[in-house]
């Protein structure tokens, strides 16, 4: 991406491509910067350990619109396995990894 812009940094992996995935259905370019640096988590220092999303200029307004809509209430989940409450936009466990159920 030769103009891209930061849309968002943070550390939790899980949640960046769960991010890039709803941004790229939506059409809009994602570049995931910073995962390869995630298999060091607590041999580099921790300004390293973070990943970004990057988006072009032309659709950084839209792509920052489609996060803020992701903001909505929604109710969490629990797993049917190890009864982890997860966040709505899960559809993986956080603590188990076990694929989201609505059989509870």
């Amino acid at each position: 991406m030769q103009t891209s812009k930061r849309l968002v940094a943070g550390g939790n992996l899980l949640q960046a491509h769960t991010w890039k995935g709803l941004l790229e259905s939506a059409g809009i370019v994602v570049e995931l910067r910073g995962e390869a640096l995630m298999g060091g988590v607590g041999e580099l220092p921790v300004d390293l350990q973070t990943v970004e999303l990057w988006v072009a200029h032309e659709q950084f307004e839209l792509a920052e619109s489609q996060l803020a809509n992701l903001d909505a209430d929604r109710p969490q989940w629990q797993c049917v396995k190890c009864h982890e409450l997860n966040h709505a936009s899960f559809e993986l466990c956080w603590q188990c990894s076990a694929e989201r159920s609505e059989a509870h």
